[in-house]
């Protein structure tokens, strides 16, 4: 069967490709993509071409596939796992496989990075044995495909939380976790990725009783206000509250009044910028937790922090790449019980066509995720911009009106009309 995909070919060096899948193997499945979200790690991977950790080949070689936050439909079954998985059964993939090396230890390959034949930006995809062997094919009943497809970055998200972790005094347990109740501070906040973390930080289980999210736009303020509003937080009694710190004297200080005076418990920062780690490191309670969750592309990103409070006053620091299996089956459990919506961190769409341009100029592009139908050939579009593309083409118009009535926001009927009505790849 022929597929086509976007593949690595370097440096900045994307190509979109026809080319033949190999014979299915019995330990094999072959699966049709019908959804994929671009991730910023998909840009890092672009930008650093064979550099990247996860690049298993030679360039010159063998070429991934890129794109690993896709959802799609099972075509073919091998032999060996014709018990457990059927053709036709909707699939989310959990790419950090995680599967041991030669030497034991768990290697970094993933789907999406370092595979020939399986990656979230093609038309069809053989899925290696070592997917179903690691348990990372995941079953998505639901009755559409996008949502599947921001299931990956909300377990990333779910993860971050997940890692946080705060001691008792004298007993040297780590309490894994956020603090129940507790004041939590999300800086650089309302990107893409930050809008999942406030949506889950008020829908949670464990949620704080004060969430500050800051940033530096107004327009990405005004927004995240507006589908995540303080008054939908309240109803699960979290005081949420959005803070632009441009042009604040000293943000430490006017964060500190927010919550009367004090410091907080749980901090995430979402853009790798040292002056925002160091606002973090100043904002931290005694033994508050800092969670580093923007991946820097500067391989020697680093900034100050205050070791007397590490020492004396139990400050934690900790990262996350990504989430686990767990966090997956967490988001897509929460997701199919309406508890989180993560439709708010999608702003454009478009088909594959577009693919390559858009992840090498992720960075330029404003907004938040850039949604692609793999089967489609469309130009990324704004949904703000559907209304104004619709004074001329019906098909836009269309899209305009449904997600109107859906406060501007991607939904099933405007993915249900697009799957039926946009042009063919």
């Amino acid at each position: 069967m022929k597929t086509k995909a976007v593949r690595l070919y370097g440096e900045k060096d994307l190509r979109l490709e026809e080319f033949e899948l190999p014979q299915l193997k019995d330990d094999e499945i072959l699966a049709k993509v019908v959804s994929d979200s671009i991730c910023m790690s998909s840009y890092k991977l672009a930008m650093q071409g064979e550099k990247h950790k996860r690049v298993r080949h030679n360039l010159s070689e063998k070429q991934p596939i890129i794109g690993h936050e896709f959802c799609g439909e099972i075509v073919e079954v091998g032999a060996k796992w014709k018990s457990k998985f059927k053709a036709g059964e909707r699939f989310v993939m959990q790419p950090a496989l995680n599967v041991p090396g030669s030497d034991g230890k768990p290697t970094v390959w993933a789907p999406g990075y370092s595979y020939e034949f399986i990656g979230g930006n093609a038309t069809y995809i053989i899925i290696p044995n070592e997917v179903m062997e690691m348990e990372c094919l995941l079953d998505y009943k639901a009755d559409n495909f996008y949502l599947g497809s921001l299931a990956e970055p909300m377990s990333c998200i779910i993860g971050a939380y997940h890692a946080q972790y705060h001691t008792t005094m004298g007993s040297y347990i780590h309490e894994m976790g956020i603090v129940k109740n507790g004041s939590m501070a999300l800086l650089a906040g309302v990107g893409p990725m930050g809008l999942g973390a406030i949506d889950y930080a008020i829908n949670a289980d464990t949620r704080p009783s004060l969430l500050v999210v800051t940033d530096i736009d107004d327009e990405r303020l005004k927004r995240a206000a507006a589908v995540l509003s303080p008054e939908k937080a309240a109803k699960n009694n979290v005081r949420l509250v959005y803070v632009n710190t441009k042009d604040m004297q000293d943000p430490a200080a006017s964060l500190r009044e927010i919550n009367n005076g004090n410091l907080y418990n749980d901090i995430f920062v979402y853009a790798p910028v040292r002056a925002i780690v160091e606002l973090g490191s100043r904002l931290l309670e005694s033994d508050g937790c800092l969670n580093f969750f923007a991946g820097p592309t500067d391989t020697a990103f680093s900034a100050e922090v205050n070791f007397y409070d590490v020492h004396y006053n139990s400050h934690h620091f900790v990262g996350t790449s990504g989430g686990n299996t767990d966090d997956l089956k967490e988001a897509i459990a929460m997701m199919t019980a309406k508890k989180i919506d993560p439709s708010s961190l999608v702003t454009h769409v478009g088909g594959l066509n577009c693919v390559p341009d858009t992840t090498i100029n992720l960075t330029k592009i404003p907004g938040g995720k850039k949604l692609i139908y793999t089967h489609k050939n469309l130009p990324l579009t704004a949904i703000a911009d559907f209304e104004e593309k619709g004074k001329s083409d019906a098909f836009w118009k269309a899209l305009a009106e449904i997600t109107q009535r859906s406060n501007q926001l991607w939904c099933k009927e405007a993915e249900d009309y697009l799957l039926k009505h946009a042009p063919e790849i």
